[in-house]
């Protein structure tokens, strides 16, 4: 396909709750339910923020990365399962408060966890096609959990933007290919009008995640004629700590591969910006050359696969914008009171 990463930006509130804190809440086993999800702590947003916000924090970096002109952009695409509004698309408000001008694209798109993957696929096409010159793509999410349910472990909030093009003297990366695998999983659901989502429990493991993530692993691998070993990194949607890590194993990829994605260890699932902040975080140590498989997974359900190889750009474009463990260094931990506060639940 061969289009271009020209910059990319995260966002990470700075606040945390720990499994620990709402497991004593509910009388649970802390170090059970930590040790079965692989997570010990989750991003929280503060009462101001919420998926716009986020998106908007996200792009500023990836257009500071990207050392481009807001008024350059075509498209802007906004992955989420949180927009703010039903009906007032957030992508329309993230491009006004960038500057970006009237004379582009817009779109919300919701598919889960892959929303924003969907919509990288879309802007390569219309790149690839000469249809536009220069697109945004942001995955944000403030995800919600019901309390007391197995999600409000894990779902957590952050962002990731991705600014693609054609430019080979300011890559930070190209795409060479691309699959998607989808068929109608509903594993995990939310009605509209209802608050919180529902899920299909252990439903959720093999016919929904693994089914997907490995099915659109093994498609990638066999139409780029390559094999886990080619690449120095993989990145796997992380619903919680442990499926990412088991999916790479059956796949072929060592832990090392891995290990530099997993931003799920430290701020839980964003859900849209799940995979791309494990992009990001990769990215921000990745070296010319370097080969990154990349796969996302959104319930409902559908994985998106996605091989990338590392430009020279990448060391220019480092350190004009925040890395992903920027984000990490400074947090504050909070009480699941001030969760429930600032979710909005009480």
């Amino acid at each position: 396909m061969n289009v271009d990463i020209l910059g990319y930006g995260m966002y990470v509130p700075y606040r945390r709750i720990s499994v620990s804190e709402i497991a004593s809440v509910w009388g649970k086993n802390k170090d059970e339910i930590s040790k079965s999800l692989g997570v010990s702590q989750k991003s929280v947003p503060y009462l101001d923020e919420d998926a716009v916000t986020l998106a908007y924090e996200a792009a500023s970096e990836a257009i500071l990365r990207a050392q481009i002109n807001p008024t350059e952009i075509e498209a802007c695409f906004v992955g989420s399962e949180s927009h703010p509004y039903a009906v007032n698309p957030t992508s329309t408000i993230v491009a006004e408060f960038l500057g970006i001008g009237h004379k582009y694209l817009a779109a919300d798109l919701e598919f889960a966890c892959k929303a924003a993957t969907t919509g990288i696929i879309a802007t390569a096409g219309l790149i690839a096609s000469s249809q536009i010159k220069t697109g945004l793509v942001i995955g944000s999410d403030t995800a919600q959990a019901r309390p007391h349910d197995i999600l409000e472990y894990t779902a957590s909030s952050a962002s990731a933007a991705y600014i693609l093009g054609k430019d080979k003297n300011k890559s930070i990366a190209t795409l060479q290919g691309t699959v998607s695998y989808s068929s109608d999983t509903p594993d995990f659901w939310r009605r509209d009008g209802v608050r919180f989502p529902s899920h299909g429990g252990r439903f959720t493991g093999e016919p929904s995640y693994f089914n997907h993530v490995l099915s659109a692993s093994k498609m990638l691998l066999e139409k780029t004629k390559t094999t886990p070993s080619d690449y120095t990194y993989a990145v796997f949607h992380m619903p919680n700590g442990k499926f990412p890590r088991a999916a790479a194993k059956r796949l072929g990829f060592s832990e090392s591969q891995i290990a530099p994605s997993l931003i799920v260890d430290h701020i839980g699932n964003p859900y849209s910006a799940s995979s791309l902040c494990g992009l990001g975080a990769v990215l921000d140590i990745a070296k010319p050359q370097d080969k990154i498989f990349v796969v996302s997974y959104g319930s409902g359900a559908g994985s998106d696969a996605f091989s990338f190889e590392v430009n020279s750009g990448i060391l220019e474009r480092r350190g004009k914008s925040k890395s992903f463990k920027d984000f990490i260094s400074f947090t504050k931990q909070i009480s699941y009171v001030e969760y429930l506060k600032y979710g909005g639940k009480i």
